[in-house]
């Protein structure tokens, strides 16, 4: 898991924002009174729709975003990516100004990330009932499928024995096509709310006598989504201490857990969990 310390603040945001320090973040993340935010489209519990008047993003993060512009005061502008690797890829362009995606160290070194405002649980669909968790299947004898560049993706890599059992794919219905098409795959790894309906619909399919998968009760990490800004300017640090309050008091305030709540995607994500 990538955890991230949850400071104590105060109970209201905009006490807690002298104008002075108001203004330094401001200046930092929307010098032109605009609060660019960089949207993942591609993770389908945190963009679940579009606006049918501006076409733009609906779902949690950008109402997250939203947020975060109203308590600074500006105007938002979102900026969607078709993957959070482009996004990630962006940190250097001068293209958004804050990003919501999961956080990984190793999308860190241009992006500074706060804790988690919500989290999203990764786990494992298998063939053998005998396979209960990731150890079982980290042997240099077996094969994992998993879609490349996300998250978790960049988690396996980092904490598996033997990562180059991994196989890739450029999206989630790949991943699955590939481990129902291919027996020579032991698991495919992927969010677990993915995951449970794609194994509803293919037990549903095959019948009384066709191939059934499992998925196992441990989930190997929980995708932790965050708020990143670019590291570049003088006060990128401060800017970055603002986020991480304001994340802090969305949590204790049931913000985060009132935007899962709209968007309906209560049971798949979760408020993130402090440690």
């Amino acid at each position: 898991y990538f955890w991230f310390t949850v400071a104590v603040i105060p109970s209201q945001m905009h006490d807690m924002l002298s104008p002075r320090l108001r203004q330094q973040v401001v200046k930092q993340l929307a010098s032109q009174n605009v609060l660019r935010a960089a949207i993942n489209l591609s993770n389908m519990l945190l963009v679940t729709g579009k606006d049918p008047v501006t076409n733009d993003p609906t779902g949690v993060a950008p109402a997250f975003a939203k947020r975060i512009a109203d308590a600074l005061g500006v105007d938002l502008k979102l900026v969607p990516f078709a993957h959070p690797n482009l996004v990630c890829d962006a940190a250097l362009d001068d293209l958004w100004d804050i990003c919501l995606v999961g956080a990984d160290p190793l999308r860190s070194e241009h992006i500074e990330f706060t804790q988690p405002y919500c989290e999203i649980r990764a786990t494992l669909m298998v063939r053998d009932v005998a396979v209960k968790c990731l150890t079982d299947v980290d042997r240099p004898d077996k094969k994992v499928v998993v879609k490349g560049g996300g998250a978790y993706d960049l988690w396996l890599q980092g904490h598996m024995k033997h990562p180059e059992i991994l196989s890739r794919t450029e999206t989630l219905d790949e991943s699955f096509e590939r481990f129902c098409n291919d027996t020579s795959i032991d698991a495919l790894a992927g969010l677990r709310s993915k995951l449970t309906d794609d194994l509803v619909r293919h037990n549903a399919s095959m019948g009384a006598n066709g191939c059934r998968f499992q998925i196992v009760e441990e989930d190997f990490m929980s995708v932790q989504q965050a708020v990143g800004c670019r590291k570049v300017g003088e006060d990128y640090k401060v800017a970055a201490n603002w986020l991480d309050a304001f994340i802090c008091q969305s949590i204790a305030d049931g913000i985060v857990a009132e935007l899962i709540q709209e968007y309906k995607v209560d049971g798949k994500l979760f408020v993130a969990r402090p440690k």
